[in-house]
């Protein structure tokens, strides 16, 4: 089973233990986070979202956050100018593993585990 969703501006297309960079997300190494915009669910039969597939999502595992390579911008201006700029940047990134595909009943999974703390923190 595949999925296709959408993190950071930019779609993926994942099976489960895929892992791959995406955009920083604010989560530290270790901790699970559940996306909720999926697109797309393939398999035996294939689920087209409108724009999101209603009750699917995909929780993955953050494994790392990185950097990515260094890309340099340089200016360099003739005639009369003599100017030169020279700039660097490297995008921040979080390197996931993906655990699972939930094709429905994601809701109800988040509810369920959003009481479960809540009642452990109770007692």
């Amino acid at each position: 089973m595949f999925a296709v969703l959408k993190t950071g501006g930019k779609q993926y297309k994942v099976a489960a233990n895929d892992i791959f960079l995406v955009e920083k997300l604010s989560a530290e190494a270790g901790e699970t986070v559940r996306f909720t915009e999926v697109l797309m669910l393939g398999g035996d039969t294939v689920t087209i979202g409108a724009p999101f597939v209603a009750g699917a999502a995909v929780v993955a595992e953050v494994l790392e956050q990185t950097k990515g390579p260094k890309v340099i911008s340089y200016v360099k201006r003739r005639r009369k100018h003599s100017s030169q700029r020279r700039r660097g940047h490297r995008q921040q990134l979080t390197r996931i593993r993906i655990t699972d595909i939930l094709a429905s009943g994601a809701e109800t999974a988040a509810t369920a585990e959003a009481a479960e703390p809540a009642v452990e923190a109770a007692n």
